[in-house]
């Protein structure tokens, strides 16, 4: 799948997929909210909107308030890519993203996926 592509898909729908992910491993989508918040800078109301906007990931990543400072500590591979490699900045952000909820899956302790 080209970058593009990725770039235009509805930040709702992966949104969406992204919290199926972690509630099939018993995690909660107020987890996946609290990851994605930490990542971008949301608040609750901010992340309602882009989600009700249909705002593509694109915008949903040029609209964030603030990516958070401690999100170079994200690393590892996700989708046989390591993250701290992909030169992109923007599909690094969307790949921050995917390893933040797959971390939150595969049962990390919250304060270990916020890099705290």
């Amino acid at each position: 799948m080209s970058n593009e592509r990725v770039y235009r898909m509805v930040f709702a729908d992966v949104y969406r997929l992204l919290v199926d992910k972690a509630e099939r491993k018993g995690r909660s989508k107020a987890e996946v909210d609290e990851v994605v918040r930490w990542l971008t800078g949301y608040d609750d109301a901010g992340l309602a909107g882009m989600i009700d906007s249909a705002a593509d990931y694109e915008t949903f990543f040029a609209r964030a308030p603030r990516i958070n400072p401690n999100a170079d500590k994200i690393t590892g591979v996700i989708c046989g890519v390591r993250v701290e490699t992909i030169e992109d900045p923007l599909m690094r952000k969307v790949r921050m993203l995917d390893k933040l909820v797959d971390e939150l899956a595969k049962g990390k302790p919250m304060h270990k996926i916020l890099r705290g």
